[in-house]
C-alpha cells in the first residue's frame, strides 16, 4: 500500500525517521484493519468446518504440512530470498498442489494492492494454480498471470528503494500526503524547495513539462508570464498556465482572484450535505444521513432523514424525496445547493438501486430545471484561493476566506463513517445517543458551512481581484493583467 501511495512513504517505512514515533494507523484505518480481521475469522470458520484445518507456526511448520497434504494450511509462512509471504490460507487443490487464498474486505479484487499481494503468493508457491479472494461482498473470485506484470514491476522497484541510502525523489500530493503519517518529516522539505506540485492544478504529470523550461520553483511560477509558458500535460491552453500563475502568487501572499463575476441562481437556497457509509455489509455505500439547512438558516432550522441500519435503506431515500416534495410545494424558487458532486451521484445511485428513475422528484432533480446548484464548480470556475486544496472545509476555515469553523476539529468523512460503525455496534443507549449527535452536528456545520460560503461568495462582487481578460495578445495568448 505504501508503494502504491508513494516510494517516498515506502521507504521512510524501512527507514523511519528518528525524531519521529512509528506512525500509527488512522481510527478509519483501524476500522478497517478490525473489519478485515472479523472477515477473515468468518471465512476460517467456515472453511474449519468443512476441512482439515491446521494453524502453521513456521516456515518449517508449513512446509511440512505441506507435504503431510494438509486440506487447509492458515497463516502459512512462504520464503524465497529476501521474499517473504504469508498468505491468510493455502487450500489443497485436487492436483495436489496449493493454492493461496486471502479474505479481503473489498469489493472487488482489481484493485492493484490484491493483485499484487496474491500475485506474491503464488510466485512463492511456483505452481500455476490461481489464488483465491475471499471478498467482503461473499463473492469468491481468482487472480491468475494477469497480476504477474505487476508482481515483477512491484518487486524491482522495492528492492531499489530499498537499497537507496536516501528517499527517491517525489512529488506532493495534497490528499495522499495530509493522510501519511510522514506527513510533518516531509512538508517542511516540500515547501524549502518551492516544490511545484505543492500548488492546486499542478501535479506529477504536469510539474516536469514547466521544469523542463527553467521553472522549477512556485516563486519562479509566481514571476513567469503564462503567454510564453508552453503547454504542458494537464496543463493545456492559456486559460489554465493563467489559472496556475495566479494560484503561485496567491501562495505568496494568500491573494483572491476573481476571473468572472460570480451568478448564484436567485430563489430559496436550501443547503444539502449526505454522509454515506462505504462499509456497508450489502456493498452499496449507503447514505444514512440526508442533511439539509433551510431559511433561516438557524439549528432549529436543520432537517435530516436518519437510518438506524441497512433495514432503513429504501426507507430513508424515499424519506429524502418525500422531504424534497415538501421543499417544493413550499418554495417554488427552491435553490438545493451542495459542494462537489457527490450528492448528485448519490440520488443517481439511489434511483437505479430501487429502479426510480421515473419518480417525479428524481426526474426534477435529474432534469435539465434541476434545482440542484455546484458550488464547488462555480468557486473553481470563478476564483483563484490561496488553498491548497478546494475541498469545502479549506476555503471554509481559512481565516481570509469564509473563516467558519466546524465543532468537532477532527471531523470528516472518514470520522463520520467510523462513529456510525461504532453507533451500529453501540449497545448501551446513551452510547448510541451520543454518536449519532456527534455526528449530526458535524453534518450540519457542513451545511452550515455551504451557507456561510454562499454568504461570502455574495459579498465578492464587484469582482475584488484579477480577471480574465481577452486584450492586445502576445503569440496569439492574452496578455497577463497587472494585479
Amino acid at each position: 500500500m505504501s508503494w502504491l501511495h508513494c516510494h517516498g512513504r515506502a521507504w521512510l517505512d524501512k527507514n523511519p525517521p528518528a525524531a519521529q514515533e512509528a506512525v500509527e494507523p488512522s481510527e478509519f484505518d483501524q476500522l478497517i484493519i478490525r473489519m478485515g480481521l472479523g472477515h477473515e475469522w468468518n471465512i476460517k470458520r467456515e472453511l474449519e468446518r468443512k476441512f482439515q484445518f491446521v494453524e502453521a507456526v513456521s516456515e518449517e511448520h508449513t512446509r511440512a504440512l505441506m507435504e503431510a497434504g494438509c486440506q487447509v494450511i492458515y497463516q502459512g509462512q512462504l520464503t524465497e530470498g529476501d521474499i517473504i509471504g504469508k498468505p491468510d490460507f493455502l487450500i489443497r487443490h485436487e492436483s495436489g498442489l496449493y493454492q493461496a487464498a486471502d479474505a479481503k474486505l473489498a469489493r472487488s479484487e482489481e484493485k492493484k494492492e490484491i493483485q499484487i499481494q496474491l500475485g506474491i503468493y503464488r510466485k512463492l508457491l511456483g505452481n500455476n494454480l490461481k489464488a483465491i479472494v475471499f471478498l467482503g461482498t461473499g463473492d469468491v473470485v481468482e487472480i491468475g498471470d494477469e497480476a504477474d506484470g505487476e508482481v515483477e514491476r512491484f518487486i524491482d522497484s522495492m528492492r531499489a528503494i530499498r537499497a537507496q541510502k536516501t528517499m527517491p525523489q517525489v512529488r506532493y500530493s495534497e490528499s495522499k500526503c495530509k493522510a501519511c503519517g510522514y506527513y510533518d518529516t516531509c512538508k517542511p522539505a516540500f515547501e524549502a524547495k518551492g516544490e511545484l506540485t505543492l500548488l492546486y492544478g499542478i501535479d506529477s504529470r504536469a510539474a516536469p513539462g514547466l521544469e523542463k523550461q527553467g521553472i522549477d520553483t512556485i516563486r519562479k511560477l509566481a514571476d513567469a508570464d503564462p503567454a510564453t509558458i508552453q503547454d504542458v500535460p494537464y496543463l493545456k491552453g492559456y486559460e489554465k498556465r493563467y489559472r496556475a500563475v495566479l494560484q503561485a502568487k496567491s501562495y505568496f501572499d494568500e491573494s483572491i482572484h476573481q476571473l468572472k463575476p460570480i451568478t448564484l441562481p436567485n430563489g430559496t437556497w436550501i443547503h444539502f450535505d449526505v454522509e454515506a457509509n462505504p462499509l456497508a455489509e450489502n456493498g452499496g455505500d449507503n447514505v444514512y444521513l440526508w442533511g439539509l439547512l433551510k431559511p433561516p438558516y438557524s439549528g432549529n432550522a436543520f432537517d435530516y432523514i436518519w437510518s438506524d441500519s441497512e433495514k432503513q435503506d429504501r426507507e430513508g431515500w424515499e424519506a429524502f424525496l418525500a422531504k424534497i416534495g415538501e421543499y417544493r410545494a413550499i418554495y417554488p424558487d427552491l435553490v438545493l445547493a451542495h459542494y462537489s458532486g457527490y450528492e448528485v451521484q448519490k440520488i443517481k445511485a439511489y434511483a437505479e438501486r430501487y429502479n426510480m428513475h421515473d419518480h417525479p422528484i428524481v426526474v426534477w432533480l435529474m432534469g435539465d430545471n434541476t434545482p440542484l446548484f455546484d458550488l464547488l464548480e462555480l468557486v473553481k470556475d470563478c476564483l483563484v484561493l490561496p488553498v491548497a486544496s478546494y475541498g469545502l472545509k479549506y476555503i471554509c476555515k481559512h481565516p481570509k476566506l469564509v473563516n467558519f469553523q466546524w465543532d468537532d476539529t477532527d471531523s470528516g468523512s472518514q470520522w463520520s463513517v467510523v462513529q456510525y460503525v461504532n453507533y451500529l455496534g453501540a449497545v448501551r443507549p446513551e452510547d448510541r445517543e451520543r454518536l449519532k449527535r456527534n455526528i449530526l452536528i458535524y453534518n450540519l456545520d457542513d451545511v452550515a458551512g455551504t451557507r456561510k460560503l454562499e454568504e461570502w461568495l455574495r459579498g465578492l462582487n464587484p469582482p475584488l481581484g484579477t480577471a480574465l481578460q481577452h486584450g492586445p495578445s502576445q503569440n496569439g495568448n492574452p496578455v497577463l493583467p497587472i494585479v
